[in-house]
């Protein structure tokens, strides 16, 4: 169970790491349209945080070729490291918003749990579309 505080500055961090991918880093590798924070876990002393990101493809997973695939994990890549490229900066642009004795240091991790779950709705949704149209052809007149 997280504390007020953890979850207080959980929020700061994820609000803060955020902004900064969004507007104030300027890396060529980063796609700033595709990363998302999906979740901070602070550790009970305060300490360090656990920084989630998704990296979304613009487009199905399925709908690409064998060498684009090749070309869309070599983006994911090189928009991960470019946000832990920028660690420290983030680092210091959380400790100026943070009014507490410690900064937590932020570690980045890859969030692959919610790419797995926007999958799994969409294998879901596609199931219902054929048992939809299955049920339609059955109901079809001669």
């Amino acid at each position: 169970m997280l504390t007020r505080r953890q979850e207080k500055i959980a929020r700061v961090v994820k609000e803060v790491v955020s902004e900064a991918v969004a507007q104030k880093l300027s890396d060529p590798r980063l796609d700033k349209q595709f990363v998302s924070v999906t979740r901070v876990k602070v550790a009970a002393d305060l300490k360090s945080a656990d920084v989630f990101l998704s990296i979304f493809e613009s487009e199905s997973f399925e709908q690409k070729q064998e060498n684009e695939i090749q070309k869309y994990r070599s983006r994911q890549n090189n928009t991960f490291n470019a946000v832990l490229h920028a660690r420290k900066y983030i680092q210091s642009m959380l400790a100026k918003k943070l009014n507490s004795k410690f900064c937590p240091v932020i570690k980045f991790q890859r969030d692959e749990k919610f790419k797995q779950s926007i999958q799994t709705l969409k294998l879901l949704d596609k199931i219902s579309n054929e048992l939809k149209k299955k049920d339609a052809d059955e109901n079809e007149p001669f």
